[in-house]
């Protein structure tokens, strides 16, 4: 389950789009915006790529995709 509270303030504090995010990660900007609120899942895959983008760490990354 996403932290969705958390990963929204990670987002903003990048600066970047959320549908730059979508882009990297091959999603719809309505596929992103499920997956943060919990209506679907992030991949494996999408969770490197965010992590990467935003900068997160391993402590921050299990916080928001793990909790």
């Amino acid at each position: 389950m996403v932290n969705t509270e958390l990963l929204e303030d990670k987002i903003r504090l990048s600066g970047k789009k959320k549908s730059y995010l979508a882009l990297r990660i091959g999603l719809t900007l309505a596929g992103f915006r499920n997956c943060c609120t919990n209506k679907a899942e992030f991949k494996v895959s999408h969770v490197k790529i965010l992590c990467h983008e935003l900068g997160l760490n391993s402590a921050e990354m299990m916080k928001i995709f793990f909790a």
